[in-house]
Formats: C-alpha cells, structure tokens, sequence
C-alpha cells in the first residue's frame, strides 16, 4: 500500500478491525520509510453475476426476478415465503459455486425447476409449463406421466 504522505510502498499493518458490519475491514498502517500513520480499507471484490437470455442479450443476475416466479408457481399452495427464499439462496450459490461469470437462463431454469420438484409438485408443474413453453397438451401430459413415474418408483 503506497503511503499518502511520501510515496513509498512498504507499510505494515498496526491495526485491523471490521468496518460496516463486516463488509469491510479497517487497516491502520504506518509507514516504513516516513513513520507517519494512515488507514486504509479492504473490501471484497465481487464481480457480477451475468445472465445471458435466449436472444443472447445479458442482464445482470437479479434474485428478486427469480424470486418473484417461483412465488407465482406457487401462487395458492401451501408453500412459506422463507421456503422460497431458501431455494434462491441455494440456486445463486449453485451458480456462484460454477466459478462462470455467465449463466445461461436454461441453467437458472433447470435448478428452478430442480428446487420446485423437491418443494411442491403442482409448482413444478406449473413452472415447467411455462419455461419448458409446452407446444400442446400430450407434452404436459408426457411431464406429468413422468413425474408420476417417478413418484412411484420411489415408493
């Protein structure tokens, strides 16, 4: 860290604590050549998390938009806010957990639809028909007959 007051780049650290509620953390230095102190602060560098759509445009990935449609998959079930909230928070670490800076919308999709199979069933299938863009009645019929499938293999 070069010193404010002359210039040279060797200071050692007297001091250090954390700053806003642990977002940042406050280093009191001093400096190796002058002597004389100064404080510097440390934050975490976070790069953001892009989200690249189906037209190939990128928007910067936004948890309440992810939140709102799986609050509108579950629309009338018995499903807690917090639940949900928990799936957002477990899908944005999935994607953090990738080290990609760009995420595709089929990937947010798919662990979307991964969280809603575990939470509730006619929440699944309610977001699935629309982001899967079901063309007609035997395809939501094929999911279904899966999803059931499945229900009863594991019983």
């Amino acid at each position: 860290m070069r010193c404010p007051y002359c210039g040279e780049i060797e200071s050692k650290v007297i001091d250090s604590r954390p700053a806003d509620d642990g977002e940042r953390i406050r280093r009191r230095r001093e400096c190796l050549a002058c002597e004389k102190r100064f404080t510097t602060y440390e934050v975490i560098e976070t790069v953001p998390l892009m989200v690249v759509k189906k037209d190939k445009s990128r928007e910067a990935f936004d948890r309440q938009k992810l939140l709102t449609g799986l609050m509108r998959a579950c629309q009338k079930r018995p499903v807690p806010l917090q639940r949900l909230e928990t799936a957002v928070d477990d899908i944005e670490q999935s994607l953090l957990n990738t080290l990609n800076r760009e995420v595709t919308t089929l990937e947010i999709g798919e662990l979307a639809m991964k969280e809603l199979k575990a939470i509730d069933e006619v929440a699944y299938v309610r977001f699935a028909s629309v982001y899967r863009q079901f063309s007609d009645i035997n395809t939501f019929m094929d999911e279904l007959k899966d999803l059931l499938s499945r229900k009863n293999f594991q019983k």
